[in-house]
């Protein structure tokens, strides 16, 4: 089993690849480290990283005919810029486009994708089904969300994963980073009125183990606890363990191009591949803000305009 992970330097491709060096699982990895660094590839051999667009139909043909992949985890994405419809387009469409077909004529056994929650588009309840409607409206969900389509209804088995927000070593978006860089800088913050899952990276591979062991399957599954989580309590558990106890913060509501609660079920997911999360929110974000203090996040990225 040979696997091809792109974005394999962002937050979630670049810990996959590290939890597969320790079970000596052979891989490679293109990334074009607009996002990703080299910096959490760390410990990771040069010779299994490419750097390059997805876009260069080239370089990509050169790394399936070098290197011959099995599998593709696809983490690659463009998100950083929500007003660059264009470039989002470009890499999370025609990208995903061109790894299909590479895919299939060089005899991929299954191409597993990371979707982004914000596929759902605004949602009139959550959790939120796997069989919910898709209404997409930002740059970044709209991309991804036809990016997925084109995949699944290729000659292809795909595995679309929906996440949740899943916590790992080097997590460099959402309200876990924001809030302790902030916080411990002595900075205001403000509390976004939302809800959101959070999973931690542990239970999220272990899924990932049990659908590389079932190349024959395809579809789509959310991966989520299914437990929605108020952003203020992230806030506390956060200023509790800076021990800036007595730091306010004012409750802001959404923006326009935010979503109330983004919460998955994963009950699908759960009944499939029998597996279960296991690791609960205290111990998540404990483990999170841990890593925070041996290895600080200083670049924390968004998909949203209003920060």
């Amino acid at each position: 089993m040979k696997i091809l992970i792109t974005g394999g330097a962002g937050t979630l491709g670049s810990n996959i690849a590290k939890r597969f060096l320790t079970e000596d699982i052979d891989f490679v990895i293109v990334d074009n480290f607009e996002t990703g660094s080299y910096e959490n590839l760390k410990g990771i051999p040069k010779s299994k990283i490419i750097e390059g667009s997805i876009l260069d139909e080239i370089l990509m043909r050169s790394v399936f005919e070098t290197h011959a992949p099995s599998y593709i985890i696809h983490s690659a994405a463009s998100y950083k810029d929500p007003d660059d419809f264009e470039k989002d387009a470009l890499v999370n469409i025609n990208g995903s486009i061109l790894l299909s077909k590479l895919a299939i004529e060089f005899g991929v056994n299954q191409l597993i994708n990371f979707q982004t929650a914000l596929c759902y588009g605004k949602p009139s309840q959550a959790p939120i089904s796997v069989n919910s409607i898709c209404k997409p409206f930002t740059s970044y969900g709209t991309s991804k969300y036809f990016g997925e389509y084109y995949l699944l209804n290729s000659n292809l088995k795909v595995v679309s994963l929906r996440l949740a927000n899943i916590c790992s070593e080097n997590l460099a978006i959402g309200p876990i980073p924001t809030f302790y860089n902030r916080l411990k800088a002595g900075k205001d913050c403000f509390i976004t009125d939302a809800y959101r899952d959070f999973i931690d990276f542990d239970d999220f591979y272990n899924l990932l183990k049990e659908i590389l062991k079932r190349s024959d399957c395809s579809g789509i599954f959310n991966v989520s606890t299914g437990v929605s989580t108020h952003i203020e309590e992230i806030f506390n558990m956060i200023k509790m363990y800076l021990e800036k106890l007595d730091t306010i913060a004012p409750i802001k509501p959404i923006m326009t191009d935010d979503v109330y609660n983004t919460t998955l079920d994963p009950t699908e997911t759960i009944k499939f591949f029998n597996w279960k999360p296991r690791i609960e929110l205290k111990e998540i974000i404990a483990k999170q803000l841990a890593s925070y203090d041996q290895k600080p996040i200083e670049n924390i990225f968004s998909h949203l305009k209003n920060e």
